[in-house]
This record gives structure tokens, C-alpha cells and sequence, in this order.
């Protein structure tokens, strides 16, 4: 049984609610990575990647790394290194089934994003995977992406969430322990928190390349 009493099925019901877009925003899309995406991709260390499945189940994952570890190939093409992770592939899994993705870059301090939409592919290629290579490892795989649309996004969750400001981050002890969180979410495993992280710090410390 449905939870939300009042849902909002039509696109006229949303417009008249919150409008329709101004002209900035109407023309702000782009179909290509010209000098201005390149120039913000280059001094991004860490983008989020939206997938979505066969059956249209969705999954939203990062990748980081040194800024500029997105290696674009022309204005319409760039691949994203697939480092050691957890071995999901959640990503990876959908777009084998959907090649849609959809990619936020995010720069340090500047409150706006750039986002980029396109089709993703699995790619082995070996010249491209050798230019993306960190700390002496190549990586075994890569995301290649079709751009199809680039575009500034504005400010406000950035300004809202205050996440560039310090003073407005929680103090240290009042952070959620990962590793007690992880014991429990897996509870099935009888693993202690501290024998999550210790693995976790030896994946971290030995893995990440």
C-alpha cells in the first residue's frame, strides 16, 4: 500500500506547481564537451554516475581520483577509469542492460556542477586504459561515454547544504562509524566493527590502485 497520499503524475500538474524553466535555462544545453566542459572536467577529482537497469532500477556511484583523472578523447567522447572498488559493478551491470548514464562533476569549492548525459559503455580499450594510469597501475577496464548534453547546474543544494563551508560540518564524533554500520548491515557475517575496519583499512591502504 502506497505511503504518499498526494502524488503528482502529470507534467501539467508538476509545471503548476513550479512553473516552467526561463530562458537561461532553456538554452543553457550544449551537445558537445567544448573548451568550458573540458576546463571543468580537467580540475575535477571526483564525479557521481547515475545507471539505470534492464527493469529501470537505478544506482548513483562515485569515482575519484587526481583532478582531471577523466581522460576525454574529442568533444564528444571521454572515459572514466574503473579503479579497484567492491566488486559490485552495480554501475558497470546496468550498462551492460542500459547504456544511458548520466554523470555530475564536482569541483572542490565551486558550488556549481557540470552535468553530463550520454550513452556508457564497458570498454578494455588498451591504449585508452594506459593513458588512465595511476601509481603504476593500468586500469582493467574503463567507462566510455557518448556526450549527447552538458550543462552547467546551479548553485542552490550546494549553497542550501553549505558542504564548501567547514563551520558548518558536524564535529568528528558525531559522524556515523562506517564500520559499525557495515557489522550490522551484514549482520549475517558475525563480523565485529573492528574486524570491518581493519579490512576496510587494508583495502584502503593496499587497493586503491
Amino acid at each position: 500500500m502506497r505511503k504518499f497520499q498526494d502524488v503528482i503524475q502529470t507534467e501539467e500538474e508538476l509545471e503548476q506547481l513550479a512553473g516552467k524553466p526561463g530562458d537561461l535555462v532553456n538554452h543553457k544545453v550544449i551537445g558537445k564537451l567544448d573548451h568550458h566542459c573540458r576546463h571543468f572536467i580537467s580540475l575535477s577529482p571526483l564525479v557521481f554516475i547515475a545507471t539505470s537497469g534492464e527493469n529501470g532500477s537505478c544506482d548513483c556511484s562515485p569515482r575519484g581520483d587526481a583532478a582531471g583523472f577523466v581522460y576525454i578523447v574529442d568533444d564528444h567522447t571521454l572515459v572514466i577509469p574503473e579503479r579497484p572498488g567492491n566488486r559490485r559493478y552495480d554501475s558497470l551491470r546496468n550498462l551492460l542492460a542500459n547504456p544511458h548514464i548520466g554523470l555530475i562533476f564536482v569541483i572542490p569549492g565551486l558550488e556549481e556542477t557540470l552535468r553530463v548525459n550520454g550513452k556508457g559503455y564497458v570498454i578494455r580499450d588498451r591504449e585508452l586504459m594506459e593513458r588512465m594510469s595511476a601509481q603504476g597501475k593500468v586500469p582493467a577496464a574503463g567507462i566510455g561515454v557518448e556526450v549527447e548534453e552538458c550543462f552547467i547546474h546551479c548553485a542552490k543544494a550546494f549553497k542550501r547544504s553549505g558542504t564548501w563551508r567547514p563551520e558548518s560540518w558536524p564535529d568528528k564524533e558525531e559522524l556515523p562509524d562506517p564500520a559499525v554500520i557495515l557489522a550490522e548491515h551484514a549482520g549475517k557475517l558475525r563480523l565485529s566493527s573492528r574486524e570491518v575496519r581493519a579490512a576496510l583499512n587494508e583495502s584502503y591502504e593496499k587497493r586503491l590502485y
